[in-house]
């Protein structure tokens, strides 16, 4: 069958050439700025705080005098002045431009503060570089270039990821160079690779890469080879994706003999590096994806890695507690009872019990001997654990640090439709290893996908029939999100377009001009950001400059179908879809094959020349939508363009960009081998106020607004009202469906809760004001009625609450006053809205679709998109992508395995390179959701009716256990001769010892202070402390109850020690008590009182805190004795021979270390608080509300490192919607 005939004629093609090529490089038109003489012309600019704040009122950040166009939202200013702005070593300038100089003389340095400065360091330095290596015609041009790039970006229509952001023009704006950081360059003449000389005058500006394997341990390009070369892309906040299909299976033979630990146990290894550099990185926790081939002869393995896996967690926390729950109960039994059976047969019942449980006899002994030794059972202490994801079970066990694929062909997928076999193959012989069932794979794959969220499949000969150049092998493998598919060992720079800013709200019109000039500006961009880029690995510096790949993409379609009032699951919905990103890679490939005309094709485009332009035919039949047998080399076959679905502007622009990509690449050849792909767009696209990212529709439909002068409202997404107006509804209707979904946000007029009805109950003026300004940024009323919104003295004088009543984080204040939980709940809806529209007033049911979002809305909503609706989205736009699309695929919590199973499928069925699924709920560490539409399941986890187990004890045990309390005081005398610890110290310059007497088990009894020079105020202060601490250790106080009480006290003197394990102290008071705890508590008890690293140090090193640690376990003193005396003899022991100078070192690395780990814990620590109010601050309170609100529709999500917002999944993702931080890579 022919091709169809073009809709760009021949004369239109000449004038394009004639328009864009030059004799001397590329013609850049005016569009945006025609006739401006500044491209900011018309913006109106203010300037702003920015403060970003954590749930409990702490400030995270802030920086004032922020200059933005005043259409910006406070989140977009934010991530501005957060994360993209340069905040130091920038020369400082006036208001006219001119330097300011410091007292010096020279020019004073800060950072930046303006939105122009940023968009100049980045479209100024775009232009540079293009103008020295001959892209543009002529200045004009360049100077064309740079002014549209600064409108674009400053009209927030496209904006590049973030690496860019971040590193693009510091050297040649501002002359900040830095030193040399290991980076590789191609050299643009000969394409060599040469190291950096510096950190910017070339340009880290890759936010994707993917990185090959050999079967090899320790060579080049081998395993811990790429180990090295990840943890140098996750040091600078990239993400990788590798393939380890080329490992051998686990016993194949090895070339020294022997046989190998198989794939899985290097898996392990590179999941626990990348949990590391997580952990403790400085930029965004490591992104990693992890694919295998289908035939790997590990796959089950591999399929069920992280099921089994959360099984081990899940195993740790109930196994925890169990062991925990019955070693206190045996500890309490033989503490009351006795150890004799005969007299005490609980015990041997509890000892049975937990035997049946299978807690180790060892242990059972253990705490039995324990008893015998004195300890209390109130005082047992057995490590017990949760199912946090960020929770010390989730750090033991592996598979949590990357996203998993399996790599699945067509011949793989007609053999599960079949029934038939498949066989899993060595690497080594290429022998069958195992023949399985393909359906049991498959059906492997479904659970584990089903329970775990992954892994993900990707689509390996879809994939490779659409790869231009084949003939250099095949596409193995992703970036961690998915979007970039590319060779091994390349990398892509990213940038994505938002979609609204070229839609007219009034006209419903789609401006394609604007569009096109737009994509042929960017391609450019993203090809000269390749020339000016360096990269952490030289073989990735070489292959990305052979085939210069781009990652151009698009943000914001969710919001502009709705905006259209078009339902995204909609045939005419995805119509659209399918011809804007037809429209985005077919003028992208034009621009390519025009700057192949210009500077020269991809170095690997001549090998390779047949092949893309067979893949650049077919994606033009596409846009044609021609009949399955015109396609080249296809065995699944893309869904085309329905051009009778789509406005006919969308549709001949589509056409128009395909015929010219084809006819210029005939002619010219393509300076890119891909152009384009669809990112998560997570921080870049709060940058550019998209409400929705990527492909993706829309999450909720009420959010929660940050306001410019602080603090947060309600309101409904800014495409709802002109999706009601283009429906047909006037405004008094649309009125009223906004205030449905939103509230009054006003007490006024309110049913049962008001202001009558509160100023019946004692409200005043002040009170009802304070709640009305709370209102406005609430998820639920009875928020607004706190001690701190109304007062302590009003809440106890006038309500008559008590202090204790007041501390009750649980205390409903609506309840103490006396309106029942139905008033309460309709008074909220009425003020706070239903954050839905479903029962909205006016709003027809055949509507509904437009306004579904991907999970239900608020908590009354019950529509939102189903599997198929985002899968034919995804086919609808990826007949048109040189890469692929980064999504999830949601499910609720019901779906079925049958469900989980169609939508794969489905996804190899329609055409889709990849997909991962998510089913809400399908995380261990996501919370249980019992208010289940399967009412039955509800009552199976109703508990509140069962009758509590009669665990009262009996009279004898009784009387037992109040003789014990009846003892008397006993004071335990030290020996006549006892040994004794002396310990030299130094505060700030005040000297003394500290000698510590010691029972014959070695636990201290007495304690002496000496001062050295002091007077005798402190002399007696410090005799009578120490005479204190002796009495209350001979009368049986735990020695961590004194270190609780002194540890942390301030008083003068205070400061830097001479120790180096307890460095810096806020008073003597305060030394002792932290010296004791690391000399005679164990480790975790000492922890409390010290910086975890400088504990584990001190007790790793050679001194007494290892020579004592023994004695916490009971170590009788004899053997104490040995190992002092063993210490005196080895020389690694020695405290003289130590190496105190990488000692020091340790220390000091360890102390930021703990700086930066101990920020991070304080928010995660704050954020899990955030459902308990303990600030009056409303502007966190409003934003703990914005976190119930976010968390009720994203029950899955992590919760932000940076801020302590709930984060919102996108695709394998999840980004911040406060402060734009992201796992992934844009």
């Amino acid at each position: 069958m022919s091709d169809p005939r073009p809709v760009l004629t021949k004369a239109a093609l000449t004038e394009r050439i004639s328009e864009n090529i030059g004799k001397k490089g590329l013609r850049i038109k005016r569009l945006f700025t025609k006739g401006m003489t500044d491209p900011y012309q018309g913006i109106k600019f203010e300037h702003r705080t920015s403060k970003i704040i954590n749930p409990d009122g702490s400030v995270v950040f802030e920086k004032k005098d922020v200059e933005v166009p005043s259409t910006w939202s406070q989140v977009a200013t934010d991530i501005l002045a957060q994360k993209y702005f340069r905040k130091r070593d920038v020369p400082q300038t006036d208001e006219n431009g001119k330097p300011v100089l410091g007292k010096d003389g020279k020019q004073v340095t800060g950072g930046e503060n303006s939105a122009k400065q940023t968009m100049h360091r980045l479209a100024n330095t775009w232009r540079w570089w293009g103008e020295q290596h001959g892209y543009f015609n002529r200045k004009t041009d360049a100077d064309a270039f740079e002014d549209e790039l600064k409108y674009m970006l400053m009209h927030q229509m496209v904006a590049p990821n973030s690496p860019q952001w971040f590193n693009t023009g510091l050297s040649h704006v501002y002359g900040i160079t830095g030193s040399a950081q290991g980076h590789w360059y191609a050299d643009p003449e000969t394409g060599e690779a040469k190291l950096s000389e510096d950190a910017y005058t070339r340009q880290q500006i890759h936010a994707c890469f993917i990185q090959g394997i050999n079967d090899d341990l320790v060579n080049e390009g081998g395993i811990l080879d790429l180990a090295i070369r990840e943890a140098r892309l996750f040091k600078y906040g990239s993400g990788t994706g590798s393939n380890f299909s080329n490992l051998r299976g686990k016993g194949e033979g090895l070339s020294g003999g022997g046989t190998s630990s198989g794939m899985m146990s290097f898996l392990n290894i590179f999941d626990a590096a990348a949990g590391s550099i997580k952990s403790g990185g400085t930029t965004r926790r490591a992104a990693k994806m992890v694919s295998v081939d289908i035939d790997h002869p590990e796959i089950e393995e591999f399929i069920e890695w992280k099921v089994i896996e959360e099984q081990k967690v899940a195993s740790l926390v109930a196994g925890s507690f169990s062991i925990h729950a019955h070693l206190q109960k045996i500890m309490t039994a033989a503490e009351t009872g006795g150890l004799d059976p005969e007299k005490n047969p609980q015990l041997k019942k509890l000892i049975r019990a937990a035997k049946d449980d299978f807690v180790p006899l060892s242990y059972i002994k253990r705490v039995l001997m324990m008893v015998e030794n004195g300890v209390k059972a109130a005082d047992f202490d057995f490590r017990t654990y949760d199912t946090d994801f960020r929770s010390e079970a989730y750090a033991t066990v592996g598979g949590q640090n990357a996203n998993n694929s399996v790599r699945v062909t067509n011949e793989f997928i007609k053999a599960v439709e079949q029934d038939g076999d498949w066989n899993l193959t060595n690497r080594l012989d290429g022998k069958v290893y195992k023949t399985v069932k393909a359906r049991d794979l498959w059906d492997k794959i479904t659970y584990a996908a089903w329970s775990s969220a992954d892994p993900g499949l990707q689509y390996h000969t879809t994939i490779n029939e659409w790869h231009t150049c084949p003939k250099d092998g095949e596409i193995n493998a992703s970036n961690p999100c998915s979007e970039y598919m590319f060779l091994d060992d390349t990398a892509c720079n990213l940038a994505s377009f938002n979609l609204t800013r070229f839609y007219d709200i009034e006209t419903g019109e789609f401006d394609t001009e604007a569009f096109r000039h737009a994509i042929r500006l960017m391609t450019i961009v993203l090809e000269i950001s390749v020339l000016m880029s360096h990269v952490p690995s030289k073989i990735v510096a070489e292959r990305t400059y052979q085939y210069r790949t781009l990652g151009l993409g698009y943000a914001n379609l969710g919001t502009m179908l709705m905006t259209k009032g078009v339902p995204y699951e909609s045939e005419q919905g995805y119509a659209i879809t399918a011809a804007i990103t037809a429209i985005l890679t077919g003028e992208s490939y034009a621009t390519s094959a025009e700057m192949a005309a210009a500077v020269g094709t991809f170095a690997r485009y001549a090998d390779n020349k047949d092949d893309m332009l067979r893949v650049i035919r077919n994606h033009r039949r596409a846009a044609y939508n021609t009949a399955n047998n015109a396609y080249e080399g296809l065995t699944i076959y893309p869904l085309g363009l329905d051009s009778s679905r789509v406005d006919n502007n969308l549709v001949q622009a589509a056409q128009e960009s395909w015929d010219a990509a084809l006819e210029l690449g005939e002619q010219y050849g393509y300076r890119n081998a891909q152009a384009t792909c669809i990112a998560p767009t997570g921080t870049i696209g709060l940058v550019m106020d998209c409400d929705t990212t990527g492909i993706e529709p829309d999450f909720a439909l009420v959010k929660f607004k940050k306001l410019v002068g602080g603090g947060y409202f309600k309101l409904v997404n800014q495409s709802v009202e002109p999706a009601l107006r283009n429906l047909g509804y006037n405004e008094e209707q649309i009125g009223e469906i906004i205030r449905y979904a939103v509230g009054s946000q006003t007490l006024q007029n309110a049913p049962h809760i008001n202001t009558d009805s509160l100023s019946e109950k004692g409200f005043t003026y002040s009170q009802i004001s304070a709640i009305e300004a709370m209102i406005p940024g609430l998820y639920e009323l009875r928020y607004a009625f706190t001690k701190w919104t109304l007062g302590e003295e009003f809440c106890q004088e006038t309500l008559g609450l008590s202090a204790s009543e007041l501390n009750d984080p649980n205390l409903n204040i609506l309840e103490k006053l006396g309106f029942t939980p139905e008033q309460t709940l309709e008074a909220e809806n009425y003020i706070c809205g239903k954050m839905t529209l479903e029962g909205a007033p006016h709003l027809k049911q055949s509507d509904y679709p437009v306004f579904d979002c991907a999970n239900k809305c608020g908590k009354y909503g019950m529509r939102y998109i189903s599997y198929m609706g985002h899968i034919k989205q995804m086919a609808a736009a990826q007949p048109f992508l040189s890469g692929a699309i980064s999504k999830t695929i949601n499910f609720p919590e019901d779906a079925s395995f049958t469900d989980i199973a169609d939508a794969y499928m489905q996804s190899w069925k329609l055409m889709t390179k990849a997909n991962a699924l998510y089913r809400d709920g399908s995380k261990l560490s996501q919370p249980l959701n019992t208010g289940s539409a399967d009412a039955a399941m509800a009552k199976l986890f109703d508990f509140s009716s069962e009758e509590v187990a009669d665990e009262t004890i009996n009279n004898q045990q009784l009387q037992q256990a109040i003789a014990i309390e009846q003892v008397k005081p006993l004071r335990r005398r030290l020996p006549d001769e006892r040994h004794s610890i002396t310990h030299k110290f130094n505060i700030a310059g005040h000297g003394g010892y500290i000698t510590v007497g010691l029972y014959e088990d070695g636990t201290p009894g007495e304690i002496f202070i000496s001062m050295n020079k002091e007077g005798s105020t402190l002399r007696g202060v410090m005799d009578a402390l120490a005479v204190s601490m002796s009495w209350n250790l001979q009368y049986g106080v735990p020695l961590e109850e004194l270190v609780r009480k002194f540890a942390h006290v301030r008083f003068e003197p205070a400061g830097m020690t001479t120790n180096r394990e307890v460095p810096l102290v806020k008073s003597i008071l305060d030394y002792i008590a932290r010296w004791l705890a690391l000399r005679f508590l164990d480790a975790d008890t000492a922890k409390k009182y010290h910086n975890t690293e400088l504990v584990d140090l001190s007790y790793q090193q050679g001194t007494n805190s290892r020579i004592l640690i023994p004695i916490i376990n009971g170590k009788g003193y004899t053997e104490i004795k040995h190992m002092q005396d063993l210490a005196l003899e080895d020389p690694v022991m020695s405290t003289a021979n130590l190496d105190l100078e990488n000692i020091n070192q340790k220390v000091a690395t360890v102390h930021s270390k703990v700086t930066v780990a101990a920020k991070g814990k304080e928010i995660e620590v704050q954020a899990e608080k955030s459902m308990e109010y303990t600030t009056n601050d409303p502007e966190a309170i409003a934003k703990q509300q914005q976190l119930l609100a976010t968390k009720s529709s994203t029950d899955d999500s992590e919760t932000c490192a940076d801020c302590g917002s709930v984060m919102v999944r996108q695709g394998s993702c999840y980004y911040c919607t406060s402060c734009g931080a992201t796992t992934g890579c844009s």
